[in-house]
């Protein structure tokens, strides 16, 4: 659930818009703007609920590569019969897209990587 609450500073209203909802960590913004108050909190509420949002500054501090890094080291272990066939693919997306911040991947990005993956020969990567 969202609420506004209206707070003066020298003079000068802020709005703080509030989102709570159950089983996610309440997230709090402030503008000078009523109306992009309000536009902030139905749009945040709406992702979580989908749950399409995260935290940009968590994002921001994350690459794709320490995505991969961390999903061989916490995820392939329990897959012992495909995690080779995994980290082979991983790796090649870790070579291409490493380096980008989570806050900076995009669907376009994705779709350029994979149709460059489409239409060109791969080398089998030797795994670690």
């Amino acid at each position: 659930m969202a609420s506004i609450q209206q707070r003066t500073k020298n003079g000068k209203p802020s709005y703080t818009a509030k989102v709570r909802l159950r089983g996610h960590k309440p997230v709090f913004a402030t503008f000078a703007r009523l109306t992009d108050a309000k536009k902030w909190a139905t749009q945040t509420e709406a992702a979580i609920r989908e749950g399409r949002y995260f935290k940009t500054a968590e994002a921001q501090r994350h690459t794709v590569s320490d995505l991969v890094e961390r999903y061989c080291r916490e995820v392939l272990p329990q897959k012992p019969r495909s995690a080779d066939h995994y980290e082979r693919h991983l790796m090649w997306w870790q070579e291409q897209i490493g380096h980008v911040l989570l806050s900076e991947l995009t669907p376009p990005l994705i779709a350029e990587c994979r149709d460059r993956l489409a239409h060109e020969t791969t080398v089998r990567h030797t795994v670690r």
